[in-house]
């Protein structure tokens, strides 16, 4: 787990903490070769400098969100709707997760991904970068 990822997950309550640190290690375990830093506040993985998965303390629980998970097909993520392609899932301790969905979701954030680092470039345009069809 990278150091300031374990920084973010220290303070968090006991049931909290283990929930933040069980989903790092499955991040780190299954996208192998990610960058994981701390990005706007929040432990955030990167792969090519695109942002694929990250996780955030909110009033409901922990939020686990997929940059590109709209596109899934997965009934366990809420798409939030909007421009953008996301779609997550809310946690409240580390028993509510279904560790061979979220797999199957880290599996789809490799090959499913919309091109977030060129966003601002775009003006607010995402293009498909992999796994998807252009609209």
């Amino acid at each position: 787990m990278h150091p300031d990822t374990a920084r973010y997950n220290a303070p968090l309550d006991p049931g909290q903490r283990e929930l933040c640190d069980l989903l790092a290690r499955e991040i780190d375990g299954h996208l192998a070769g990610a960058e994981n830093r701390v990005w706007h506040g929040h432990p955030v993985w990167f792969l090519e400098g695109n942002p694929i998965v990250g996780y955030s303390r909110q009033k409901q629980g922990i939020r686990l969100m997929f940059w590109s998970g709209a596109d899934f097909g997965e009934p366990g993520l809420d798409v939030a709707g909007g421009k953008f392609r996301d779609a997550s899932v809310f946690y409240r301790q580390a028993g509510d997760v279904d560790v061979a969905a979220l797999r199957r979701w880290l599996g789809k954030a490799r090959q499913i991904q919309w091109d977030y680092r060129n966003l601002a470039r775009r003006k607010g345009r995402l293009e498909p970068l992999r796994g998807l069809q252009a609209p």
